[in-house]
């Protein structure tokens, strides 16, 4: 059996976004601001409570952390001191609004965020915007979602730099 295997070149737009702020502060806004996800409505999935779990995500902020590791931690493991948490940022049914019509866009939902400190102490946001990391699939109705998660994004991301 014969290996096949395609590639494609896409264009993404990395945004970062600069903070006057000190890490801390900018870290306990976005975390005031964007709640963690209740990943119970997957135990509702699980039991076939599709139900009982649409209703419970609706009830959720428009975006919340899927989850967060200590970046800055790990490279420790290098001899380096550095504050950088990687989240993963989104919401399950924007996921799904996407991944209905291209089920390749799980591969970018939710969104991966990093708040970083540098060496200098400049406190910045890093992700790749949504509209073009989904526009690589060509469809309208993603991108019409991806848009909307852009903009979601970026205030969310700009009222905790700001």
């Amino acid at each position: 059996m014969s290996e096949q295997m395609t590639s494609t070149h896409i264009m993404v737009e990395h945004v970062t976004l600069h903070s006057p702020k000190t890490f801390e502060v900018v870290r306990a806004a976005l975390e005031a601001s964007v709640p963690h996800l209740d990943h119970a409505y997957a135990g509702l999935l699980r039991d076939g409570k599709v139900d009982a779990a649409r209703d419970l995500l609706e009830r959720q902020a428009p975006l919340s952390i899927f989850g967060a590791r200590d970046h800055g931690g790990l490279l420790l493991t290098a001899g380096l001191t550095r504050k950088a948490v990687q989240y993963d940022i989104g919401n399950p049914l924007t996921a799904a609004r996407m991944t209905r019509h291209v089920l390749s866009a799980a591969l970018y939902a939710p969104i991966r965020v990093l708040l970083r400190e540098d060496a200098e102490g400049h406190v910045a946001f890093e992700y790749d915007r949504p509209a073009t990391t989904f526009g690589q699939f060509g469809n309208s109705d993603v991108d019409r979602v991806a848009r909307d998660l852009d903009a979601q994004l970026r205030t969310t991301l700009a009222a905790a730099a700001g």
